[in-house]
Order: structure tokens, then C-alpha cells, then sequence
């Protein structure tokens, strides 16, 4: 570790587990790199991720989102082109965005279709799929409801979804955030995870939590799940 981590690190007792409160506050404490640094949380969950049925994926509204406005992509048609420009979506287009698409001008962070328009993109799937950019419905990114799904991304709808080891890491904020906005966000995609338990999983279902910012150590959190 280097000299900075190595100072940070020593402000973190890693033998406790931190209400959400403290880790709250100890994280922006613990942020020390020159730019705002974006705050992660972290679930370890006791799933079998090989197994299809014990996936755990789904969507989050934060109440104070992610400190990052997203650029909104839609791929629609007619009368539902002007409904994601009204609702702000900072790129609609039809059969010139997936040529757009083809040649890979990925202006934008996420990509919502409505679902009479996904066997278009399959001309593009090899180069969405692998960016994490494919719509899909799990994912609230292939749906009718383009206004409300743009708004909500727009102001801090965030995915999560284990990864091949069983854990979810998603952003919360960033260290400028007040510790209270943090806790509030922090609070409220545990709960979401927590209902999204698979009915074939086993055992202790949340293993582990913890916070942490880029540059700096991780946190455990206290969790009742």
C-alpha cells in the first residue's frame, strides 16, 4: 500500500463492524485522494452465483443519487421518441442510432429501447453486450414507460447484480455527499437487496457489507438480513 493509504488505513479498525451512520461518516473521512471520490457499497451475498435461479439482480431509486448525472440514450419510435425527449433523455433516435451504434459512437451511459424496437439492436449486440450497455428487462432498460424510466436514471436509478463471486458492488455517492444522504442512500439499496433473496437460496443470505471510496480502505457495516 502506499504512503496515503496506509494513513487512511489506520482510521479504520477492521476488527468492527460500523452502524451505517459511523461508516457513513468514516468513509468520507477516509477520502483523501485530490478529486470526489465515488463511494462504493459492497454485499457479499451466500448464493451459488452459478446457479440461474439464485442470480440476484434488479434495480434501486437512491434517494439522493449517485452525484453523477447520467447520460440517457432511447431507442423508440414515433410518439415515444418525443416522450423521452420531453422526459430529457440527452439522446433518442431510431435506425440512425444503432448505425450510430454500429460504429461504435457510444455517446452515452445507458441505453433504454422499447421492447417492439430490441430485434433492431441484435445488429448491434456484440458491441453493447460486452460495455454492459444491451437493455435489458431484468435491468428496467426495455419498457413501454420511457418517461418515467428516463426520469428516474436521471435522477439516481442504479442497477445491481452479482458478480461470478457472489458480490454486489454498487455506487452510493461520492465523498462530497453529507454523511446523512449517504446513510439514506446506503440504508436503502440493503433493503432492496435484502427483498430481492432468491426463494432457492440457502443459509445466511448477506455474508458481508462494506463501504469503502476509490482510493480507500473498506469499512464492515452492521447488517440485519
Amino acid at each position: 500500500m502506499g504512503k496515503r493509504l496506509n494513513e487512511v488505513a489506520k482510521l479504520v479498525d477492521k476488527s468492527k463492524f460500523y452502524a451505517i451512520e459511523e461508516a457513513s461518516a468514516l468513509v468520507k473521512e477516509t477520502a483523501k485522494a485530490k478529486f470526489d471520490e465515488t463511494i462504493e457499497l459492497h454485499i457479499k451475498l451466500g448464493i451459488d452465483p452459478k446457479q440461474s435461479d439464485q442470480i440476484v439482480r434488479g434495480t434501486v431509486s437512491l434517494p439522493h443519487g449517485i452525484g453523477k448525472t447520467r447520460k440517457v440514450a432511447v431507442l423508440a419510435k414515433g410518439e415515444k421518441q418525443k416522450e423521452a425527449e420531453a422526459a430529457g433523455a440527452d439522446v433518442v433516435g431510431s435506425d440512425e442510432l444503432i448505425e450510430n451504434i454500429s460504429k461504435n459512437n457510444l455517446d452515452f451511459d445507458v441505453l433504454v429501447a422499447t421492447p417492439d424496437v430490441m430485434k433492431d439492436l441484435s445488429k448491434v449486440a456484440k458491441i453493447l453486450g460486452p460495455k454492459g450497455l444491451m437493455p435489458n428487462p431484468k435491468s428496467g432498460t426495455v419498457t413501454f414507460d420511457i418517461a418515467k424510466t428516463v426520469t428516474e436514471l436521471k435522477e439516481g436509478r442504479v442497477e445491481y447484480k452479482n458478480d461470478s463471486f457472489g458480490i454486489i458492488h454498487v455506487p452510493v455517492g461520492r465523498a462530497s455527499f453529507e454523511k446523512e444522504k449517504l446513510a439514506d442512500n446506503i440504508k436503502t439499496l440493503i433493503e432492496a437487496v435484502a427483498k430481492a433473496k432468491p426463494s432457492s437460496a440457502k443459509g445466511m443470505y448477506v455474508r458481508s457489507v462494506s463501504v469503502s471510496s476509490t482510493m480507500g480502505p473498506g469499512i464492515f457495516v452492521e447488517h440485519k438480513i
